[in-house]
């Protein structure tokens, strides 16, 4: 049920696939940088974010993501089919504060990538990319 969610947002007219983009971005963001936030709750927020865009620009949008999420400080979601009622991003109190700190990291180095690289500065844009996940950026 909960693919068939996500199925359904990235058949929108112009983000063809653009919440499992998303949600890949968000999860290797996760694993490289080993941040303690449910895979599952960032797939069902991404598609819930992409369910409101019209278009996909994977740097832009994942930027956007990073904030969306710490602007709401990783508010539990209820469950977007039903049936499971609410799910909470992270395990414990202890590992959702954690999670918050490297969020709001993350979402200092995205938007310090959009700034660089709508100032046509790639290699900046690069640099800060590369932090975001965990040195695991692939070069140039």
């Amino acid at each position: 049920m909960h693919l068939d969610y996500v199925n359904k947002v990235n058949q929108q007219p112009g983000i063809p696939g653009g919440a499992k983009k998303l949600a890949r971005l968000a999860k290797a963001w996760k694993y490289t940088n080993r941040v303690p936030i449910s895979s599952f709750y960032l797939e069902m927020r991404a598609a819930q974010y992409m369910a409101a865009q019209t278009s996909f620009s994977a740097a832009l949008y994942l930027c956007g993501y990073l904030e969306w999420l710490e602007k709401m400080e990783l508010a539990d979601m209820n469950d977007p089919m039903g049936k499971a009622g609410r799910f909470s991003a992270c395990s414990s109190t202890a590992t959702k504060v954690t999670a918050l700190s490297n969020l709001h990291t993350a979402a200092v180095r995205a938007r310090k990538a959009v700034t660089a690289e709508h100032a046509w500065n790639t290699p900046q844009a690069f640099e800060y990319l590369d932090l975001l996940f965990g040195h695991q950026f692939p070069r140039r």
